[in-house]
Order: C-alpha cells, then sequence, then structure tokens
C-alpha cells in the first residue's frame, strides 16, 4: 500500500509533524469501514472539551488567534506575523497556550502592540466576543492569559510543598483549594466499597456561594453540546457495529454520557475489558488524569482502531503466559496477583486520534485504571504499530544515535535490535506491567496522590525491562537470542539519563510524569549499580556506559520491588521520597552539553500526527457504501476544518 507514502511533514518550534498511514484498512468490509468512520467522527467532536479542559481561556484564545492569522497580509509586520502563527501552530498542537509535555505556557514571539493592532484590523464578526463584549474587553481580559509571565505559568504545576490547585492553569477546579478538594473527594469514599467509582473523574470542582459543587461532564450538563454530537455519532455507529457485543457496549456509553454516573462508567468499562468480538475498538471518553495535578480528573480522549492480526500474534503471546510472569515477579508474594484474570492484548493499528490523544499520541495504552475492575475483569492493551512504525520510520538514519551511543558495536547491536526491543518492552508495560500486582486490601487506590503517575508508570516500565533479560522471552520466540534484551537497557537508560533532557528547557525541571518515570530508574540505578552502569566522558563528550548488564537487571528487580510496594501499601512519603530525589531535578551541566549536541543535528525533540482524513462514498440513493482515505491535507487545512466543522459553540 502506498511505497511511496511520505511519513515527515511540516516542521516549527520544536515539533515535527508525521503522518501514520491505514494498513490493510483496504481489507476491511464496507460495513466495518463505515463502523469505523462512524467512530472516528465521535472521537473527533471531543475535541474542543479537551482545549477547554487544558485551560479555560483556551477555546476563546484558539478563536482569537484564528481569526486574527486569517486576516494577516503583507501590509503587517512580516516577522511579526511568522511569529503569531508559529503560536497558533503551537496552540493546536498543545490544545491550548501551555506547552503539551513541559507543561510551562507558550512566550509570544510577537508584542502585544502588533497583536493589538491585528485585532483592531479584524472584522469583530469573526472574533469570539461574548454577549455584550467590545473588543477592548476581550483584550484586556484574554491579553494577561497570553503576555503575563505570572498568569497561569503552568499547566499543570506538581512542585513539592506547592498548592497544586491553585497554582494549575487546568480547567478541572475553580475557587478552591488542593485541601478543600482532597476533603471534598475523601467524603465521598466508602472504605467498605469494593467497587468504588473513581470520585471526581468527569466533572469540574467549583465553589459557589461557599458551597462545593461538581459541574458533570455530561448530556444536559458541561459540554452539552459537544456530547450530544459524541452520543449521535456512537448512535450511528452502534448501528452498523461488527456484533451485537459491541453495539451493547455503545449501549453502555452512552448511558454513561447521558447520566454521568460513574457507576454507569464502570458497567461501561467493565463490558468493555470484555469486549473482543470482531476486528475494531475503540476508546472514547474521560479516561486517563495525568494533566490533573491531583490525578482525579480525567482529560477526554478518543481512540479509533482496528487490528494487526499478524503483529498481534507478539502480544497475545505474552497475554496468554501473564500468568508466568507473576508468578515469577521478583516482588513481595503479598503483591503478585495469585490469579491474573482477563489479561488481553493487541497490536491495532490507529484509524483515528482525537482529543489528548491528538496530535500527540501514546504508542501503547492499558486500560481500564479502576484498580477493582482491573482484579476482578482484568484489562485490555494495545500497542499501536503504525504510530511506531512512523516514529521508526522517521527515525532512521537522522544521525541521532550516532551522536549519543558510546561506540559502533553499541550502535551496531542497537541497530539490529533496537526496534524489536523497543516494541517488545512497549508490550510488556502496557499487557503486563500495569496488569501486574495488586493493592493490599485496605490501600486508598489515590493514596500516592500527585505522585500516583509517575510511580505507576515506573512500575509497568521497570517490569518491562526485568523481563525484558528473561530466557523466557527467547523461549517464546519474542527475541530470536540472549542478547537483544541489551538494546533496550542501553537506549532506555541512555534516555533517562541523557537525552530525554532535550526536551527540557534550561533552568526547568522535569515535571511530565513518563519523563520523570524514566529518570527515576534511570538515575536510581545508576547510583545502585555504580559498578555495572554509568556515564563517562570520552574526548569532551558525556556517554552512558554498562559494563555489566546482568548486575542492571539486578538492580531492575530491586526498584521494581520496592515500587510495588510502594503502591500496593499506598506509601506516599516512600514515593515522594524517590520521586523527589531521583526524578524531578536537572543537573545544569549535563543538561547544556545535551542541548548544544543536539541542536547540532537540527532535529525536533517532539513528534506529533495528522490523522488521514476519512471520507464517505455513497451510492445514487445517498447511502454510504464505502470509506476512502486521504492523506494530503496540510497541517492548517486540518487544523482549520476541525475548528470548523467540530465547534462546540
Amino acid at each position: 500500500m502506498m511505497d511511496d507514502f511520505c511519513y515527515a511533514g511540516e516542521r516549527f518550534a520544536d515539533i515535527q509533524m508525521l503522518r501514520y498511514r491505514l494498513d490493510g484498512f483496504e481489507n476491511l468490509t464496507p460495513r466495518q469501514k463505515v463502523y469505523v468512520y462512524c467512530l472516528a467522527e465521535a472521537t473527533l467532536w471531543g475535541r474542543d472539551i479537551t482545549f477547554d479542559q487544558m485551560g479555560k481561556y483556551n477555546l476563546r484564545i484558539r478563536k482569537l488567534m484564528e481569526a486574527v492569522e486569517a486576516s494577516l497580509d503583507f501590509s503587517c509586520d512580516q516577522q511579526q506575523a511568522e511569529a503569531l502563527r508559529v503560536y497558533l501552530k503551537r496552540l493546536w498542537f498543545s490544545n491550548g497556550i501551555h506547552h503539551h509535555y513541559g507543561g510551562e505556557k507558550f512566550e509570544p514571539g510577537f508584542t502585544k502592540k502588533f497583536l493589538r493592532e491585528v485585532v483592531q484590523r479584524t472584522d469583530p464578526q469573526e472574533l469570539p466576543l461574548k454577549t455584550g463584549e467590545d473588543v477592548e474587553e476581550m483584550m484586556a481580559e484574554l491579553f494577561p492569559v497570553i503576555f503575563a509571565p505570572d498568569v497561569m505559568p503552568r499547566r499543570t504545576n506538581k512542585a513539592d510543598g506547592e498548592d497544586l490547585v491553585e497554582t494549575s492553569a487546568v480547567n478541572f477546579y475553580e475557587g478552591v483549594t488542593q485541601q478543600e478538594v482532597e476533603n471534598y473527594y475523601a467524603s465521598l469514599k466508602d472504605a467498605n466499597d469494593k467497587t468504588p467509582p473513581s470520585w471526581g473523574l468527569n466533572s469540574k470542582l467549583v465553589k459557589e456561594n461557599g458551597v462545593l459543587k461538581e459541574k458533570t461532564w455530561r448530556v444536559d450538563g458541561m459540554y452539552d453540546n459537544a456530547i450530544r454530537h459524541i452520543v449521535e455519532w456512537l448512535n450511528k455507529a452502534a448501528d452498523v457495529a461488527e456484533n451485537e457485543e459491541q453495539r451493547l457496549l455503545i449501549e453502555l456509553l452512552v448511558a454513561f454520557y447521558t447520566s454521568g454516573d460513574l457507576r454507569d462508567f464502570d458497567k461501561y468499562s467493565v463490558k468493555w475489558v470484555g469486549c473482543h468480538e470482531g476486528d475494531i475498538d475503540f476508546i472514547n471518553g474521560f479516561i486517563e488524569v495525568y494533566d490533573d495535578p491531583l490525578a482525579l480528573k480525567a482529560t477526554w480522549e478518543g481512540l479509533v482502531e482496528y487490528k494487526d492480526r499478524e503483529a498481534t500474534k507478539r502480544t497475545r503471546t505474552i497475554s496468554d503466559n501473564a500468568q508466568w510472569f507473576e508468578d515469577h515477579s521478583p516482588v513481595d508474594a503479598r503483591f503478585k496477583k495469585k490469579v491474573v484474570k482477563g489479561v488481553t492484548a493487541n497490536v491495532v493499528c490507529a484509524a483515528m486520534l482525537g482529543g489528548e490523544e491528538y496530535p500527540s499520541t501514546a504508542i501503547g495504552i492499558n486500560l481500564p485504571n479502576a484498580d477493582w475492575i482491573r482484579a476482578m475483569h482484568g484489562s485490555k492493551s494495545v500497542t499501536i504499530g503504525n504510530i511506531t512504525d512512523a516514529y521508526d520510520k522517521a527515525a532512521h538514519g537522522n544521525g541521532f544515535k550516532e551522536e549519543f551511543v558510546i561506540d559502533k558495536p553499541t550502535l551496531e547491536m542497537i541497530e539490529r535490535y533496537g526496534d524489536l526491543t523497543d516494541n517488545l518492552h512497549t508490550d510488556l508495560h502496557e499487557c503486563l506491567g500495569h496488569g501486574s500486582g495488586q493493592l493490599l486490601p485496605d490501600t486508598n487506590p489515590d493514596a500516592l496522590k500527585a505522585y500516583g503517575n509517575t510511580i505507576e508508570e515506573a512500575r509497568a516500565d521497570l517490569f518491562g525491562l526485568y523481563y525484558m533479560a528473561d530466557p523466557k522471552l527467547v523461549e517464546l520466540g519474542l527475541l530470536p537470542d540472549g542478547e537483544a534484551y541489551k538494546a533496550q537497557y542501553y537506549t532506555y537508560m541512555m534516555n533517562g539519563l541523557m537525552t530525554q533532557l532535550t526536551r527540557i528547557r534550561p533552568g526547568n525541571n522535569i515535571e511530565e510524569a513518563h519523563m520523570r518515570n524514566r529518570a527515576l530508574i534511570a538515575r536510581w540505578t545508576a547510583e545502585h549499580a555504580a559498578e555495572a552502569v554509568g556515564l563517562v566522558n570520552v574526548e569532551g563528550k558525556t556517554y552512558l556506559r554498562i559494563l555489566d548488564y546482568q548486575k542492571l537487571r539486578d538492580a531492575f528487580a530491586q526498584l521494581l520491588a520496592e515500587v510495588q510496594r510502594i503502591k500496593s501499601e499506598g506509601d506516599f512519603e516512600a514515593a515522594r521520597e524517590l520521586v523527589e530525589r531521583y526524578a524531578v531535578k536537572v543537573e545544569p551541566a549535563l543538561h547544556q552539553e545535551i542541548l548544544q549536541r543536539y541542536d547540532k543535528l537540527n532535529l525536533a525533540p517532539y513528534k506529533g500526527f495528522l490523522n488521514p482524513r476519512l471520507m464517505p462514498v455513497r451510492d445514487e440513493q445517498g447511502e454510504i457504501i464505502d470509506i476512502a482515505v486521504d492523506y494530503s491535507e496540510t497541517y492548517e487545512q486540518q487544523m482549520r476544518r476541525y475548528s470548523k466543522e467540530y465547534a462546540m459553540g
């Protein structure tokens, strides 16, 4: 399919846009393609929800920037105009005015004077004016949010010792303090409830007239307009579902969107875990809590996928042996599952990305998040094969590995095994890592608070790293020999200790949960297995050197045992100590060196994806008989079309 397919697209700021292709889509039946199309429309209708969740002014600022950028002409200062265009592109990419990964607010490359001038030249009917508001009032409200460094400086603040709610720009809370939020949700919990809802997952908590109130995201509630369109397309999808099981699953999701009742969400999640028939699956809703500093509120996300049956043989081999991996884990027996239930894993092709998964997306997903559902009913994992393939194709030959890998033999090892072990580590992380272990009966699932996401990601990564070197993987045919795992060990440690620093601005700490997780693992193991692994200086450059891969594995095992204990017991202070000591701070001299070396490569540290455009093919009666796939849309065309066609209002 499309041998001349071009993965790499536009570059701007620190971002490279890529395309992913729908391998095998042409082999789906017409009904399956229409099912994908309907689910894709439901996915695209969540976009404005995500923008609003990432900051209460994001939608208005986006609409303002879209309007003034469209009115720019050659009479404008072209340097300022180009800076505004880049700002808009970054805003589109991040679903708001804060960096999608680092979380810091963008610094406009244009002046307040320039923006004022172009706003005043723009047709007021194109501007996002509120009822009764004039242009001056709009600028007075929005300009400080855009320009003032101390206004909403961080999307999600995780700094120890600060009020994380009051200092975060995300639109999950208003007029409340961190302590008030924690007390409110603690009061809802029943220690005797063995199947508790994920309290707060689908609502904004506000204080009105001194009283705390939840504004629920549902039909006839907050985000009503967008959710009604999502429901409309879900209902259309149900009419063309592959089977009755999928139709019933969609009915449960629609019921949740209609009621907003989190127990309805749990019913849907339990059904979703057990829904395995057919080739097509989806994620649609308020799912992950990474953007909330307290890990309570979920950002909206969407993904439509279909199975890669050949590649799925790899993940099925892993899931079929889930009990063996659980039994042989190096963690305390108290924290192991006696019986692993419902672990399933597939390699899939993404057909549409939306919300938090767009344009920047995960390469693997394991859901649901509720611990009791995972314990009683299991989990489902996916590795998104066409996304990882696009990353791999775009990275080959860019000079990155040649610059940072210590020597030619190590580089040759990574070239030989790297793609295979990267994919396998993702499989182990998602399929088994997140699904492994158990909480002790009296442990509060939210006990780790702001550190919970980092600890959970570290637990899954460590599980994958530990088993990557196990002879069992060669026995199962997942690795070709006992040397392959070393490629993953080297690249993982190099990333955690060095190269992920390319994503951090000078002077900043590490904020994002996955980056903190990798730093925690790499720094802890480098300290505790210093005779086996560490950084060395070779001809004035810093490199990773691994002298004993087995000792490194032993260190991974030791840390996995401790991280699982922290998770299982809900040991907040131990989590805090690990994260704050190993995962947050950046060593300035090393950081400066890495940035200088990386800059010479002229690479973008972040990648994101354009969606393919799915277009209905209709017969003479207007019925959809097929879906055509178009990859020609540019970044700006796609973003402006989405802003027009999927506007929440």
